[in-house]
């Protein structure tokens, strides 16, 4: 019986120790880390390494990567970064120009009728954007882009097109610059610049049209 009593004892010990570790162990894996990627997790891009063509292995280029290759291996790590943000598939994310500019101004806060990196409204950042990736002449309030724009359906939208919304219910009040699948990168007055999607909900009951700016 004292036997018996002593194993029971031990049991009840090691279940107790094994619930403290368990409980542990939970706990840190849901503890995020401060030095988590602004986009996803375990995922940080130096500025250095987006402004170069130089593959995760460290010593391949990218130059021959194309949508047709093979060789995803030989993709750098943005690539596999942005393909996730517009899930899409990696050979597909091929503009360094066009993300590196997302990068440089992720994050940067909304401020009506700012143009810089201290601040800015979606007009000003569209605008900024076409003229430095696109090397298109633009300028102007959501609505005047909108009234000079070619209107493109969803099915012709690409890479460079504006998405305007009413979200004041009455006149185009915002715009956004599409991408890819669906996905816009914008200046929201929320969160400042960042990629959404049309197929939101809020996005879809405000969302007017497409149109391109040439």
């Amino acid at each position: 019986m004292k036997v018996r009593k002593e194993v029971l004892w031990v049991t009840v010990v090691m279940c107790a120790l094994g619930a403290v570790s368990c409980n542990s162990t939970k706990k840190s894996a849901t503890k995020k880390s401060s030095s988590d990627s602004r986009f996803i997790e375990g995922m940080v891009i130096s500025r250095a390494a987006l402004s170069s063509n130089v593959a995760n292995t460290g010593s391949m280029k990218i130059k021959n990567f194309t949508p047709a290759s093979s060789n995803v291996e030989n993709a750098a790590l943005w690539q596999f970064k942005y393909a996730q943000l517009l899930d899409v598939r990696v050979e597909t994310v091929l503009n360094t120009e066009l993300f590196r500019f997302v990068e440089d101004w992720w994050g940067t806060p909304y401020v009506y009728g700012g143009k810089n990196k201290n601040g800015v409204d979606c007009s000003g950042f569209a605008n900024s954007l076409l003229n430095t990736v696109f090397k298109v002449s633009s300028g102007g309030s959501s609505a005047q882009l909108y009234d000079k724009s070619k209107k493109v359906n969803n099915g012709q939208m690409r890479e460079g097109d504006l998405v305007f919304f009413k979200t004041n219910g009455t006149s185009v009040s915002h715009v956004g610059v599409y991408l890819v699948n669906d996905k816009f990168v914008h200046a929201s007055t929320s969160s400042g610049v960042m990629i959404s999607d049309l197929n939101e909900s809020y996005w879809k009951k405000y969302y007017v049209g497409g149109g391109r700016v040439e």
